[in-house]
């Protein structure tokens, strides 16, 4: 007979039991994915892309319905902004009623925003715990990445339970409605809520672990990575806003 190391046992692709396990105890099971062999991030990221289908479909069945029934939705600094920006808001409004952009550009703009921006990530955190003296690998930090970001999944959840109960399409997403104006301020606080603390947590968690780093190199090296993708984020937000008003709104970690 022959004895399978634990330091080599194989994991599941699909292991949706560990979803409530990295929710509740993530220490336990970013250690466990120390052990494993294989590469785990396919279930997180299945779940994140389903929920984002569903947040895109449900908006834009909203807003479809709004259309029709001649409701406009104005964002929450409306009367802040210029005639100018007022005027060509309704002109945009009016544009983009049909199914291509109610549907097809945000559900891709979604999803490239998701899986692009989790292999940037993943890439980039590597590169900097490596930096700091980390031992892990590529494939141990697409890992982390994938499962840290579940709790984006639950915001996704809240989402569209929020706008099926009042019937109505979300405008003002994280911090953003406290902006007076649209812009690069509007798009930082986009992505200002307790769901990417929660996020920022779990991946120090997951990087001290797997990467062996002590505590404040693990919360050094994930805040600074972090905290750019995001201002990165927001900057290319703002530029595409100030293009058309077609920015994706959705963290893209």
């Amino acid at each position: 007979m022959t004895n399978i190391s634990l330091d080599q046992r194989p994991a599941r692709r699909v292991n949706f039991p560990r979803l409530q396990a990295i929710l509740l105890h993530p220490r336990h099971v970013f250690q466990e994915m120390t052990s494993e062999s294989r590469a785990t991030w396919l279930t997180p990221m299945l779940i994140l892309t389903i929920t984002a289908i569903l947040v895109v479909i449900v908006a834009g069945f909203l807003k479809t319905r709004a259309a029709t029934m001649g409701e406009i939705s104005f964002p929450q600094d409306w009367h802040y902004w210029t005639p100018e920006m007022q005027n060509n808001y309704m002109q945009a409004q009016q544009a983009t009623q049909g199914p291509v952009f109610m549907y097809i550009i945000p559900l891709v703009g979604s999803l490239v925003s998701l899986w692009v921006g989790w292999l940037l990530l993943a890439a980039l955190l590597h590169f900097g715990s490596t930096l700091l003296g980390g031992r892990g690998s590529m494939q141990s930090a697409l890992n982390i990445v994938a499962w840290a970001s579940l709790p984006f999944a639950m915001r996704d959840v809240l989402q569209i339970v929020f706008m099926l109960s009042t019937r109505h399409a979300i405008t003002s997403l994280g911090l953003s409605g406290f902006a007076s104006a649209a812009g690069f301020v509007s798009q930082l606080l986009v992505r200002a809520d307790l769901f990417t603390v929660w996020n920022v947590i779990l991946l120090v968690i997951g990087f001290r672990i797997a990467d062996g780093l002590p505590r404040t190199k693990a919360v050094t090296g994930v805040v600074v990575i972090v905290l750019l993708a995001i201002l990165a984020q927001a900057g290319l937000g703002a530029l595409s806003s100030g293009f058309g008003g077609l920015a994706v709104q959705r963290p893209f970690f």
